[in-house]
């Protein structure tokens, strides 16, 4: 029989939790979550983890099952998320997939872009660069040899920005140019479920859940968290405006308007992303789930 990953994709703050638990439990499967920095144990708060009566009612998958201290990427959550799908694949046909992470879900479904090696002194020139005159010049440059890239990716992550980079100079090469080759071939079939709102909406749902988090205790996470700002996994938004509080660098107020800022910025560049997307099929976010899993039901035969 065809096995089916049902993939439900959408910004930050849209509803994906609860559809994806309605779906899960309506065809009695498993769920895999794809957002990039859930992974993390010591991340619960500020990055939406869901609570425990939600996790409760039906199995997740990639869930605060790693710790910040050990790195992890897109290659090896590609590589991890199949050897499981396999796996879940042999109780149930269909397994949904969650998240925000576009990159991820991309790795799941697709397979990873390749890109060349480059020489590894062109990313110390770039850190270098970084630590002495900070992101913004990286993020100009960045505009000005690949504006695709710099739309779609984190642009606060400075991380990612070099990683773009480099490939840029030392290709001479866009980064985006190495990301359209052909799809690899799964064993399973995707199905794409897409929520969105009008921006406003977004907006102020995001408004609320940063609201929400400050309330559940964000600030003395991030405060237990700062020691170790220089990770790879706290080079995320609602982390690095709390550690320029903690640093002088931002009154409280300011911080918690940037976190709202750059959260609203990076559900624009998921839109974005996700967008350019053919197969998601689109749902309003107040769209009754029966709806919704009426549609997926019809595609599933």
């Amino acid at each position: 029989m065809n096995k089916y990953l049902i993939t439900i994709v959408g910004p930050t703050a849209i509803g994906k939790t609860n559809l994806s638990i309605a779906v899960a439990k309506h065809f009695g499967c498993e769920i895999l979550s794809c957002d990039s920095r859930q992974f993390y144990k010591e991340m619960l708060i500020g990055t939406a983890v869901p609570s425990d009566d939600e996790l409760a009612q039906v199995p997740h998958h990639f869930i605060q099952n790693r710790s910040i201290h050990k790195e992890y990427n897109v290659g090896q959550f590609e590589k991890d998320a199949l050897t499981l799908l396999d796996q879940l694949f042999e109780k149930n046909n269909i397994v949904v997939m969650v998240g925000g992470s576009g990159l991820y879900i991309d790795a799941v479904i697709d397979g990873l872009d390749y890109f060349p090696e480059v020489d590894s002194n062109i990313r110390k020139e770039l850190n270098q660069h970084f630590e002495k005159d900070g992101i913004d010049t990286l993020q100009a440059q960045l505009e000005y040899l690949d504006p695709e890239t710099y739309q779609t990716i984190d642009i606060q992550n400075p991380h990612r920005v070099i990683r773009a980079l480099e490939v840029c100079l030392g290709t001479k090469k866009k980064y985006s140019y190495y990301k359209n080759k052909p799809k690899t071939k799964r064993n399973f079939t995707s199905i794409k479920v897409g929520l969105n709102a009008d921006r406003k909406i977004i907006y102020e749902r995001i408004e609320k859940r940063v609201d929400k988090m400050l309330k559940e205790g964000l600030l003395e996470e991030a405060k237990n968290l700062h020691h170790y700002k220089n990770l790879n996994a706290l080079q995320t938004v609602g982390y690095r405006e709390l550690f320029n509080y903690f640093e002088g660098d931002f009154t409280l107020d300011f911080a918690i308007s940037e976190i709202k800022k750059n959260t609203r910025r990076f559900a624009k560049r998921q839109n974005t992303w996700f967008k350019k997307d053919k197969e998601i099929h689109w749902f309003d976010y107040k769209t009754k789930t029966e709806e919704i899993i009426n549609f997926v039901t019809k595609v599933l035969k």
